[in-house]
């Protein structure tokens, strides 16, 4: 009877086992589609273009070094009027596609008059591919590698504006081009992904060793330049990233030109539309001469 029960028992430990292995299997390998929703709200089917605004721009497809193409939208201020010192590049937060900143883009383009540049990454809208880390981290090196080759781009200065996942590549460039970038404007990033699973999803917590998307944004903003103006604007009650992250963010830069600023009412998708918002921005471009 012992024996049995001991039998029993090695059954159900072996049985729970392989549930737990098999779970942590699925995370590691579908995690990508966690990190990267570019299939949610239907945003691999239809992109809006920035004809909805009747904003002039051009349609361009990169190819990167991995035979990815990224579709991109080139808008340049200079063709309705005046002329633009600065090219605004737009990078994306983790879920929608380049249409759904089609209102971002206009801000920067009316308002700012600004030229703006805004690319798909792999895996997104009609961009081919699928996302990972080192693979957006390639788009970003083909989309620097296009500006700073472009007869029109590559005399202009260089703005970075990122929310979130968009925010983890522009430190990426920053850290990377540094004689390239002008300056940055984050909002609502993160240290890195395995610091915001804990927050955003407690239960999984103990397995964040499994987590091989990793953006280590925390690293990557020390090698910043410290000529580089860096804005950082962050919702007090974010509830994907810690508002922490932010202030460490701002800690760990290394620009002797940064500013944050804190919006108490902000969680993470509607900080852009809190009091003050664009306001600061505009400021902070005016007082660095970017506009």
């Amino acid at each position: 009877m012992f024996d049995k029960a001991i039998a029993l028992t090695k059954m159900i430990i072996g049985g729970i086992s392989i549930v737990a292995a098999a779970s942590l299997a699925g995370l590691y390998t579908f995690q990508n589609r966690l990190v990267y929703p570019s299939w949610a709200q239907n945003a691999r089917n239809y992109v809006d273009t920035p004809d909805k605004y009747n904003l002039p721009y051009k349609r361009v497809i990169l190819k990167t070094r991995d035979n990815i193409q990224l579709e991109a939208y080139d808008l340049h201020y200079n063709d309705i009027s005046g002329d633009s010192k600065t090219t605004v590049l737009i990078l994306c937060p983790n879920a929608g596609n380049i249409g759904y900143f089609l209102p971002i883009i206009e801000i920067f383009f009316r308002q700012f008059k600004t030229n703006v540049f805004i690319y798909s990454y792999r895996g997104y809208g009609n961009s081919t591919g699928s996302p990972t880390e080192k693979g957006l981290k390639i788009d970003a090196d083909t989309a620097i590698e296009h500006l700073i080759n472009d007869d029109f781009h590559k005399d202009k200065k260089l703005v970075l504006y990122g929310r979130s996942l968009g925010g983890a590549n522009a430190i990426y460039i920053a850290s990377k081009y540094k004689n390239i970038v002008d300056t940055v404007v984050l909002e609502n990033t993160f240290l890195s992904i395995p610091k915001v699973i804990p927050h955003m999803l407690p239960k999984l917590k103990y397995v964040v060793s499994f987590c091989h998307e990793i953006w280590n944004s925390e690293k990557e903003i020390s090698n910043c330049s410290s000529e580089t103006p860096f804005l950082f604007l962050s919702g007090k009650k974010d509830e994907i990233v810690p508002p922490e992250h932010m202030k460490t963010l701002y800690q760990l830069c290394p620009s002797n030109k940064k500013q944050i600023f804190e919006f108490p009412k902000g969680f993470h998708n509607d900080t852009i539309i809190q009091d003050g918002y664009w306001d600061i921005i505009e400021k902070f471009l005016e007082e660095n001469r970017f506009i």
